[in-house]
């Protein structure tokens, strides 16, 4: 398990992800010493859709300021700022990829958040936090990276208040079909642990949790990602975006991301439960 564990913190982290950031920022004119949350957008969000996603996705919950968010696999912490901006939550982020928490905690000072968030390493299958100490667990694009499916929902649910909210925001496989590797997620097969929707589903009903919200967002994905994609062949010069994070490799990652959704090979589901 933990050459599992390391193999996929080598594939996301990479040093000098915050300073790359930072010069993109920059160069895109950006001041950097009066840097707003939003303008972290295009590159902090890594998951199909990105901000739009996020806003989307934070419009099913019923908020209250000052609720305790749990942001399990926050990466570099866009979702967790924008949480925490928007509607007044008090976050806690954790990750695995140590290089993404500590570009998560620099970024939050840059843009003032730092009060309101914090952020830890950690498994997502062994969260280091007491029963019943969260109002919402919230999770993106994080699950096709685990392979103990039943833990992971398992760990979000018992750190969650009673009445609390299970939130996410997947890539499920269709049927038995895989994705074209290398995808975002994984360079191939090793890494990557696709479950069916309906398995996830089945998953997180035996635990107890009641589903209050499943909504297939498989063709939003597919239109927002040919989107970008004609968007990236028509600029001028490269636009930052999560190639900010993922390098070279970023282009054909998510070239097979499109053609996976376009083949009908994955699907897309925002959903939301409650303990």
């Amino acid at each position: 398990m933990h050459n599992v564990y390391q193999a996929i913190e080598h594939h996301y982290g990479h040093a000098g992800i915050l300073d790359a950031v930072v010069n993109a920022l920059k160069q895109q004119g950006i001041d950097t010493t009066n840097l707003q949350p939003d303008d972290l957008a295009p590159m902090d969000e890594f998951h199909v859709r990105g901000r739009e996603g996020t806003a989307e996705l934070a419009g099913r919950v019923r908020w209250r300021p000052g609720m305790k968010v749990l942001d399990v696999g926050c990466g570099i912490g866009g979702s967790s700022r924008y949480l925490a901006h928007m509607h007044e939550c008090e976050v806690t982020g954790i990750d695995l990829t140590h290089e993404f928490i500590d570009t998560a905690k620099g970024l939050s000072d840059l843009v003032g958040l730092d009060h309101s968030i914090r952020y830890l390493q950690g498994s997502a299958t062994d969260l280091p936090f007491e029963d019943n100490s969260f109002d919402v667990a919230w999770t993106q694009h994080v699950q096709m990276n685990i392979g103990d499916k039943r833990k992971f929902y398992a760990e979000m649910a018992r750190v969650l208040k009673p009445g609390g909210q299970l939130v996410f925001h997947d890539v499920f496989q269709n049927g038995d079909a895989q994705p074209y590797f290398p995808v975002p997620w994984a360079s191939d097969q090793s890494i990557s642990f696709l479950t069916t929707p309906e398995n996830a589903r089945s998953i997180i009903e035996s635990l107890g949790l009641k589903i209050m919200q499943w909504e297939d967002t498989t063709d939003r994905s597919l239109a927002w990602m040919r989107l970008m994609s004609e968007k990236a062949k028509q600029a001028a010069k490269p636009m930052p975006g999560i190639n900010v994070i993922m390098g070279e490799s970023a282009k054909a990652r998510l070239e097979n991301a499109l053609r996976s959704l376009e083949d009908d090979r994955l699907r897309v589901v925002q959903a939301v439960a409650i303990k």
